[in-house]
């Protein structure tokens, strides 16, 4: 059931202009690291003591990041209370961050260049298969080429 501890009731305008509440199961970290691990073979690693949470994804061959993942306050994020809430920059095009900034569940890049990068809120505002999708976009944007 979508009605449990990761869901959060949402009201969403549908293409006709109506507004209908909906469950959405939230994406959580550990549902992104299983992604990451399943689809690139990337294990998380813990760069800061300070911060043991904090959890970088990058490639293997050229050590470039594709993800942060994060716990931070909230109004640190745009949002008003300062309750901690978990949340994952990604590696974006310029014009797309400027986009998405300005639209719920996301915020200018945490810690992060906001020119390329963005953060993305882990509170259920945003689908998973389009945070799956910027994931995957992150990734191929920072393959590169193989450092020597």
């Amino acid at each position: 059931s979508l009605r449990d501890n990761a869901s959060k009731l949402f009201l969403i305008e549908n293409n006709l202009g109506a507004f209908l509440f909906v469950w959405r199961k939230m994406i959580t970290r550990a549902d992104i690291l299983a992604y990451a691990k399943e689809n690139y073979d990337t294990d998380p690693e813990r760069l800061w003591a300070k911060y043991p949470e904090y959890e970088v994804l990058r490639h293997r061959n050229n050590q470039k990041w594709y993800a942060i993942l994060m716990d931070v306050p909230g109004n640190k994020v745009g949002l008003e209370a300062d309750d901690i809430i978990d949340i994952v920059d990604i590696k974006c095009e310029p014009d797309m961050i400027l986009s998405l900034s300005t639209q719920t569940g996301f915020a200018p890049a945490y810690h992060m260049n906001k020119k390329h990068w963005l953060t993305i809120l882990l509170n259920g505002s945003i689908d998973d298969d389009e945070i799956y999708n910027l994931l995957d976009m992150s990734y191929e944007m920072t393959k590169g080429k193989k450092v020597l």
